[in-house]
């Protein structure tokens, strides 16, 4: 018989804020983390807008051996699973005395291996470029560093899904608990916010150069809109069975109750309908609730011009005559990539538990295909019970989350 699966904790460091309250403040205020970077101008990028982050110093908190193996990213998710952890009143002596798991979605280290290349030029001698450095570069880095920080004994995996990873981590981590793998796992998502990370993606023009009003550049489903805008950050969502949160006298907050995945099987870049379409079916027969139900929908919607065309046309296809508030809060965020999936069920958990939807910032004119969308350009006061949360990524790797509110 399959467990259900609740979401017991959250944590986040985000360009919305670093703890739950600030960002619940700056989704209601409607309040953009986007800014403009003028050091990637010196550096020949087309498009110097960014979210504005701050790494944190964590000095206090770990041994300078453990900061060493640490890059921007992991850091981020050390100060995300912290606080989820609290949230989900788990100690450690907890972990220590049981199997806990840990998913997390990243896809790149990309600050680490430049630093490391570049010491290996200019001096000629590989021992100079530390002992920290493979576990930095390593795509797995968050997940190495987090489970011996915390002293995790259960899965412990990397999910690399470009930016459906942490969704994905969400997803396969309830199939887990589900299927009594696991009792408990930490799932989530990191992405480093350093420019070497999406130089190549400057590269290939995908950004938003709307660079002389930077809140006003993320712009998804927008008919003018010109591109995305790079953030990151790290979000955590502790996960367990119900009949462990029970025992555990544990706050629950929600339960994840579909997960929909599916591939494009077409072009590397560009997505198409049948993939999202495919997703999000999956998702609702697995939660096996009828459409109606669903009160609010995270769209992926990055703000590139074809990206959330397709994405429209896949969920007006499946929703039919219904209509539902649609919104990407990547309009305040910009794209968080591989933290994305876990960040923006955070953010509507957010909104679902404070009885309203955050605007969707910038939609002043809609397309032919947005247009059939039900898109808020304002805050709704509103009551709902269950969200949809898409993510999609290069690949044509598609995630569709249902949670519902408890």
């Amino acid at each position: 018989m399959e467990k259900r699966v609740v979401i017991t904790g959250m944590g986040i460091y985000s360009c919305l804020g670093k703890t739950l309250d600030e960002v619940r403040d700056s989704l209601y205020e409607g309040k953009s983390g986007i800014i403009f970077d003028p050091a990637r101008k010196e550096m020949g990028f087309r498009s110097a807008l960014t979210a504005k982050m701050e790494i944190p110093d964590l000095k206090k908190q770990l041994s300078r051996s453990q900061r060493a193996f640490m890059p921007e990213e992991a850091k981020y998710a050390y100060c995300a699973t912290v606080d989820a952890l609290a949230h989900a009143k788990i100690d450690q002596d907890y972990l220590d005395a049981h199997e806990v798991g840990l998913l997390y979605g990243n896809d790149s280290s990309a600050d680490a291996v430049v630093k490391s290349v570049d010491t290996m030029r200019e001096k000629k001698d590989t021992t100079l470029v530390g002992s920290g450095a493979i576990f930095q570069s390593m795509n797995s880095t968050v997940t190495m560093n987090l489970s011996c920080i915390f002293k995790l004994k259960g899965i412990n995996l990397t999910i690399s899904g470009a930016c459906a990873s942490s969704s994905h981590a969400i997803g396969l981590g309830a199939l887990l608990i589900k299927n009594g793998l696991q009792d408990m796992i930490i799932c989530g998502g990191a992405q480093e916010v350093n420019p070497f990370s999406i130089g190549s993606f400057d590269g290939i023009s995908a950004f938003s150069v709307r660079e002389s009003d930077p809140t006003k550049a993320s712009r998804p489903f927008d008919r003018d809109r010109d591109g995305l805008i790079p953030g990151g950050g790290a979000a955590t969502v502790i996960i367990e069975s119900y009949e462990s949160a029970v025992k555990r006298g544990a706050p629950i907050l929600a339960e994840v109750i579909g997960y929909g995945f599916s591939s494009n099987g077409d072009h590397i870049s560009t997505p198409n309908v049948d993939g999202p379409r495919r997703s999000l079916q999956m998702a609702i027969r697995q939660a096996g609730v009828d459409l109606r139900e669903i009160g609010y929908i995270n769209a992926h919607a990055t703000s590139t011009p074809v990206g959330d065309r397709q994405e429209a046309k896949a969920i007006a296809e499946v929703l039919g005559d219904y209509k539902v508030e649609v919104t990407s809060t990547k309009s305040q965020t910009g794209h968080e990539m591989w933290m994305a999936g876990a960040s923006e069920v955070i953010y509507s958990t957010l909104m679902m538990k404070n009885n309203f939807i955050a605007a969707n910032l910038n939609f002043e004119n809609p397309d032919e295909d947005s247009a059939k969308l039900l898109i808020p350009d304002h805050r709704i006061e509103k009551h709902f019970d269950m969200f949809l949360s898409n993510s999609f990524g290069f690949g044509g790797t598609n995630s569709t989350l249902i949670i519902k509110n408890l």
